[in-house]
């Protein structure tokens, strides 16, 4: 497909559907008895692999960074890749792929306000009432008042909302200086540099050896659902604006939704929609022209 104006949105979409159907792939791992930290080091492991790869075959010249400027990586690989993925992979499975996935997408709320602390970038009225459709949002997909909440996963999708949105925040200094592709290498260079420790590798391995299963959930879970869609993602934004691309994007939760309806036979109540509605139509305002 030739990349233009015209077929940049198949390519967001499409990188929101890989994002979607993770849920397939993490949960399959967790069965085989992997820890959020073993799948989190996959992922990164493996999507580190084929970038450098991709890199070095076809943009070799972008993979110089300066010693200056390794916090920028720091940030983006440890305190944000790391602390999203764990938490991600852990609410997961213990709760619904909706509700990770929507929890997920407080993201954007949290880069604006954060936005407005560090770049002191305006807090207009728009901003404020996507605050509250996001806290509304929470309130309703979690359950409270309606239902049980299960707080430690509730906690573990907002921890990892905040961990996506530090992503936003660190890129933003690497980008100024960087391509995006050479960010994402790097990003997840680091991340798995510094998950190597904590992921008890050597026992990955072995489960990885004895169990061919485990070997293509982690390819797949590295290459479909990690460097294929960053790539498209980023292709994609060469071509039309980021608001827009952040709201097609936004088809990654409904893709997890339909994904554990259909796959994990999850219920979604209408309390659950309406929370979805909220934080999809926070996402949606915080990106159009005021």
């Amino acid at each position: 497909m030739r990349l233009d104006g015209k077929t940049a949105p198949f390519f967001i979409i499409a990188a929101g559907i890989c994002w979607g159907v993770i849920g397939i792939f993490s949960r399959q791992l967790a069965a085989l008895g992997f820890s959020p930290v073993q799948i989190a080091f996959g992922r990164s492991f493996v999507t580190a692999v084929v970038m450098v790869l991709f890199m070095a075959s076809t943009r070799s010249s972008e993979l110089a960074i300066a010693k200056r400027d390794i916090w920028m990586f720091l940030g983006t690989g440890l305190c944000s890749i790391v602390f999203f993925n764990i938490c991600y992979f852990t609410a997961i499975q213990l709760t619904t792929l909706s509700m990770a996935a929507i929890l997920l997408y407080t993201a954007p709320s949290i880069v604006m306000v954060l936005s407005v602390l560090l770049f002191k970038e305006a807090f207009t009225p728009v901003k404020a009432l996507c605050l509250v459709l996001a806290f509304a949002g929470c309130v309703l997909v979690s359950g409270l008042g309606v239902g049980k909440v299960n707080v430690p996963g509730v906690l573990a999708g907002l921890g990892a909302g905040f961990g996506y949105a530090l992503y936003s925040i660190f890129a933003r200094y690497a980008l100024a200086k960087y391509t995006p592709f050479a960010v994402t290498t790097w990003t997840f260079v680091v991340a798995a540099a510094g998950l190597i420790g904590f992921s008890h590798a050597g026992q990955i391995a072995a489960v990885v050896l004895a169990v061919p299963e485990a070997a293509a959930l982690f390819v797949l879970l590295g290459v479909v659902s990690t460097a294929l869609p960053f790539g498209l993602y980023t292709l994609g934004l060469n071509k039309m604006e980021a608001g827009k691309a952040s709201i097609l994007a936004s088809v990654e939760p409904l893709t997890s939704t339909l994904v554990g309806v259909a796959v994990f036979h999850e219920l979604l109540t209408a309390a659950g929609l309406g929370g979805i509605a909220c934080i999809l139509g926070a996402v949606v305002l915080l990106n159009c022209k005021s």
